[in-house]
């Protein structure tokens, strides 16, 4: 498998909040999101081929205490080795959380899917000339995948990145069109990668969730560490 990075940090974002776990990144994305934090796993792939058993093994060696585990990317689900290495990890007694936009299911061995499916906001119309643009728009929002997850997990939450309130009639859309949802699974989150941003949108970001009942998350590493990698 492609691995961009591999660390042990706390879960900055969603139901987990707060919760130390070792973060596995997969190298590799078949989507291209304007607002990208991590384009060395998509944009711009910075990898090291390794096997499951090297992962799970460095994944017990971090782990210390913590009993979590982040799959995230890129798109980890498009990983050929996704299958194995979620059942290796839940095996040895992990809870596994899986982080994804949603737009390709398989059946992974998971306790938490982390469902982020993209908005308009994340259509890449300028960068790297627009070139990515159509195929983007095509493949972002999968109602199927997204509520095959929603069915088939012991726990799920849909994570919107939002950017301007204008994104959320977006969420609404989307939200009466899926099964099963309870307004607690909602989560909502500040775009940006710098705190004075993150703080700026929060402000009006929490006042919506008290009007709709949805959960506000924040960007907690990025609070605390800024924009770096391994945290």
């Amino acid at each position: 498998m492609k691995v961009s990075e591999l660390f042990y940090s706390i879960q900055g974002e969603g139901k987990l909040l707060g919760v130390p776990s070792v973060f596995i990144r997969a190298s590799g994305c078949n989507l291209r999101c304007s607002w990208c934090d991590t384009p060395y796993a998509s944009w711009d792939p910075q990898d090291e081929e390794m096997s499951v058993a090297t992962i799970v093994d460095r994944v017990i060696q971090m782990a210390g205490p913590a009993k979590h585990v982040v799959f995230t990317g890129g798109e980890p689900v498009i990983m050929p080795e996704a299958e194995a290495l979620c059942a290796a990890l839940k095996s040895r007694g992990f809870h596994i959380t899986l982080e994804t936009a949603a737009t390709v299911y398989k059946p992974l061995a998971i306790d938490l899917a982390s469902l982020s499916p993209k908005l308009s906001n994340s259509t890449p119309t300028e960068r790297a000339g627009g070139r990515f643009a159509a195929a983007h728009e095509k493949q972002r929002i999968s109602l199927e995948t997204i509520q095959k997850f929603i069915d088939t997990t012991a726990d799920f939450q849909l994570k919107f990145v939002v950017s301007t309130p204008a994104d959320l009639a977006e969420i609404e859309e989307l939200l009466e069109k899926l099964k099963s949802v309870k307004m607690t699974d909602v989560q909502v989150m500040p775009e940006g990668i710098e705190p004075a941003i993150l703080s700026e949108r929060s402000i009006w970001l929490a006042e919506i969730c008290k009007e709709k009942g949805w959960r506000m998350t924040p960007r907690l590493h990025v609070m605390i560490w800024g924009n770096k990698r391994g945290t």
